[in-house]
């Protein structure tokens, strides 16, 4: 078994609330793919609110696509899915395409790091990170993201350990929890 790769991982997660509630999104079995817990993405849009209309977000290294999914169905205008594997990007393509999503969601198969290094600055109102647990790139992908934020926008990292923000980053605090090996914290750009 892969490090960081969960036991009985869930072959399909559900959206837990907005226009898409209880929908399926199909979970492939790839070596450290592990959506995140209903729990953790519940407390996650409960912080956040329950509706995100005309919201931009980007879920930088979107997997399952559950955290995306989860935005684009509570009202965000825009949702930008990176993926790097062309599988999973394939899978999330024909997701967005059976929930009728194109108006909303995106998918682009690519690198994340890369696209946040390239891309412009103050594009989104929420990034989502929740990078591959084993290869250690909570912090670089924190730092990638925050300059995408907008003032007073929010980012979200879930890692294996407690990822902090570096000061000249500009984030500030907002919440953070942990379920079993799962870290998870928002933080505010400030401005």
């Amino acid at each position: 078994m892969t490090p960081g790769a969960p036991r009985n991982a869930p072959r399909e997660v559900r959206i837990i609330g907005g226009d898409w509630k209880r929908s399926k999104l199909p979970v492939a079995d790839k070596p450290g793919l592990r959506p995140t817990p209903d729990r953790v993405r519940e407390t996650l849009f409960n912080w956040l609110g329950q509706d995100m209309s005309g919201w931009r977000v980007l879920d930088a290294f979107a997997g399952s696509g559950a955290l995306g999914f989860e935005a684009a169905s509570r009202g965000a205008a825009d949702v930008l899915l990176l993926e790097r594997d062309a599988e999973l990007a394939k899978s999330l393509n024909a997701s967005r395409a059976r929930l009728k999503a194109e108006a909303r969601l995106r998918v682009e198969c690519s690198d994340a790091l890369s696209w946040m290094g390239r891309s412009a600055p103050g594009r989104f109102e929420l990034v989502l990170l929740d990078p591959p647990f084993q290869q250690g790139l909570g912090e670089p992908a924190l730092r990638a993201a925050a300059p995408l934020l907008v003032a007073g926008g929010f980012v979200y990292v879930e890692s294996a350990e407690a990822v902090v923000a570096p000061p000249e980053l500009e984030l500030e605090p907002w919440r953070e929890g942990r379920a079993g090996a799962v870290h998870y914290a928002l933080w505010r750009r400030k401005g």
